[in-house]
């Protein structure tokens, strides 16, 4: 090899080093965050099909009143108490289960939309007495992060009644 040919090989050493490395971090970065976003849109969509069905379950037990009214227990039988008792639980776990796969204290844009429709579902919840007296049986045991997340939401809620 002559000396000009080894200097071009050289030159286009020095090319790929300062161009093309950076080059395929950036790329290999960008592909990794469209990557997760995608795992993250995924996640999502499995906790909504179980949120769906659970609806399901809402719907088959239409006389609990659950997504219309607020019942006493003295208005509802024992059989019916249970039934509640299982669906609330039922209904915390998927909570507990989204905040851990989906909350981020600091996360992307992205992540904090996904979360917003689950806080949603969580406040609403909270919303109604039965449920709201029921979590801190079903707490026990459960993500420290996620009680505390859990009763702030349910403070909050107890402040506006008063």
């Amino acid at each position: 090899m002559d000396i000009g040919s080894l200097e071009a090989w050289e030159w286009a050493s020095y090319v790929v080093t300062v161009v093309g490395l950076p080059f395929a971090i950036a790329v290999f970065i960008w592909e990794q965050r469209r990557e997760r976003a995608n795992e993250d849109e995924e996640l999502y969509q499995r906790l909504s099909e179980e949120y769906a069905e659970f609806s399901k379950l809402l719907l088959a037990n239409a006389d609990l009143g659950l997504m219309t009214e607020f019942r006493k227990d003295e208005a509802l039988t024992e059989e019916q108490l249970e039934r509640r008792s299982i669906l609330f639980d039922l209904l915390l776990s998927l909570f507990e289960r989204a905040y851990i796969l989906v909350y981020e204290v600091n996360g992307s844009e992205q992540s904090k939309r996904l979360w917003a429709s689950w806080d949603d579902y969580i406040r609403s919840w909270m919303a109604r007495e039965d449920f709201r007296e029921s979590v801190p049986s079903l707490l026990m045991g459960e993500d420290p992060d996620f009680v505390a997340y859990i009763r702030g939401i349910s403070n909050t809620i107890q402040t506006k009644e008063t």
